[in-house]
């Protein structure tokens, strides 16, 4: 064990909850309670879902936590957890580490329940989960490289100022909540064959894990992580939580890099298989779900339909299958790069590079062929090689020195010292194109012309 995972292990031990060398297993009579308690405020739906069975060859139901108040399954957990405290606890707040899920449900049921909370987000949280914890009152602190980072800050804000640290993956209560997501899925759907949990910290999967194994020991578990973050994955290969590095991920729900003890001790045993899911198959999850089920997830909520796109569980095709959805908060700007990604691995979207001739309607021609083949055009960028004319020009007509010197500036301006783009495709196109630029250099006038045209979209 290297000093980095030491250090993770030892700082483990301050959480009283959370101590590596005697784990707490869940056990389903606490699921069984949790679910009791919160059941009215937090059931969602299980729906069938008729393009994803078409498209994997399983029958596949979609567990729609996505349509919690707060976007994400950690209502359950995160409710539960703020009903079981003392009166003392809750007067003296509680403290949590979160990239985004866990932070807004604490925020939530807090606001309701009259619990301060203060919420310690790794800098890589998406703003649209900051703004919205900030939204519903939560004290927010954006701190550390990651979860694990964030964590040792919010503990250390909780040992100093008397309140309670709410681990938002391996809290025993957290995972009791957790739980009920497959409680309500065996209630919702019968003769379940299999369930895709997304996996991070592993508190879902451990809840999942225990509840099917009391209500449908047939039943297959199978855990889902980012390929660039698989931490339980490692966990298990090892037999024991290891700390894994993580990279940047489309699931930034899940990229934890050490999995919960109590959460990998209640799942071990329990999990049938666990696959990594690459990034351009988590795009291409979130793109079809917001076309064909009108479902907007975001990576960690993507990554079960994701994996069976791929075609990752040949194993499951004919088999009754339930992806959990286990959230749809997504940066806005996210989206639309996953949204990309994903037609661009669907083939739907290509960047091609063509030389136009440099003639009048040369790029209308262009344009045209590629209408007449039922496609249109996103963007263009134009390359320019104006400076390789203006040294030509400087060569042949070294008495137009100031003038090549003026053009060579508007050049720079129009290529952004790079030469990579001019202006965008749109509805009207504006260029300089190469013969009007030679014919622009004894001729300032004609320069401030293009340019003002340029610039106001003339």
């Amino acid at each position: 064990m290297n000093y980095e995972i030491m250090m993770r292990f030892i700082e483990q031990l301050e959480d009283p909850c959370c101590d590596p060398a005697n784990p707490k297993e869940l056990t389903y009579h606490q699921i069984s309670v949790a679910h009791h308690k919160i059941k009215i405020m937090v059931r969602t739906g299980c729906r069938y879902s008729r393009s994803l069975s078409k498209i994997s060859g399983c029958e596949v139901f979609i567990k729609m936590e996505v349509n919690q108040d707060t976007g994400s399954f950690k209502e359950r957990g995160g409710r539960y957890a703020l009903m079981n405290l003392t009166d003392d606890e809750k007067s003296n707040g509680v403290y949590a580490a979160s990239a985004g899920n866990h932070a807004q449900a604490l925020a939530l049921h807090g606001k309701h329940l009259g619990v301060p909370v203060t919420v310690v987000m790794p800098r890589h949280a998406p703003l649209m989960k900051i703004a919205k914890c900030r939204e519903l009152g939560a004290n927010v602190l954006v701190e550390g490289k990651d979860v694990s980072v964030s964590r040792e800050i919010a503990l250390k804000l909780a040992k100093e100022r008397g309140g309670k640290y709410i681990n938002g993956y391996d809290h025993i209560d957290i995972l009791a909540g957790a739980g009920t997501v497959a409680v309500e899925i065996f209630d919702q759907v019968s003769d379940v064959d299999a369930i895709l949990v997304p996996a991070g910290g592993g508190g879902l999967m451990a809840g999942v894990c225990v509840a099917s194994k009391a209500l449908s020991p047939s039943t297959k578990v199978i855990g889902l992580v980012s390929e660039s973050c698989p931490s339980l994955l490692k966990s298990l290969e090892a037999g024991k939580p290891v700390y894994t590095k993580c990279g940047t991920t489309l699931a930034d729900g899940l990229a934890v890099p050490l999995v919960g003890c109590n959460s990998f001790h209640s799942s071990l045993g329990n999990v049938h298989n666990v696959i990594p899911v690459k990034e351009k198959d988590i795009a291409v999850g979130i793109l079809r779900l917001l076309e064909t089920e009108k479902v907007v997830a975001e990576g960690a909520g993507a990554i079960g339909p994701a994996a069976l796109i791929a075609g990752s569980l040949k194993e499951l095709v004919g088999k009754k299958v339930v992806c959990i959805l286990s959230g749809g908060n997504i940066d806005s700007t996210v989206l639309g790069r996953c949204i990309e990604k994903g037609l661009a691995v669907d083939n739907r979207l290509i960047r091609i590079d063509v030389i136009v001739s440099d003639r009048p309607g040369g790029v209308a021609e262009f344009t045209q062929m590629i209408a007449n083949m039922g496609a249109s055009v996103k963007d263009m960028a134009l390359v320019c090689f104006a400076i390789i004319v203006v040294i030509i020009i400087f060569i042949i007509c070294t008495k137009y020195i100031l003038y090549i010197l003026n053009y060579i500036l508007v050049c720079l301006v129009f290529t952004g010292c790079t030469g990579s783009r001019i202006i965008s495709f749109g509805p009207e196109i504006c260029w300089l194109s190469q013969s009007q630029a030679v014919a622009a250099v004894v001729d300032q006038g004609e320069i401030r012309k293009h340019v003002t045209n340029l610039t106001t979209g003339r």
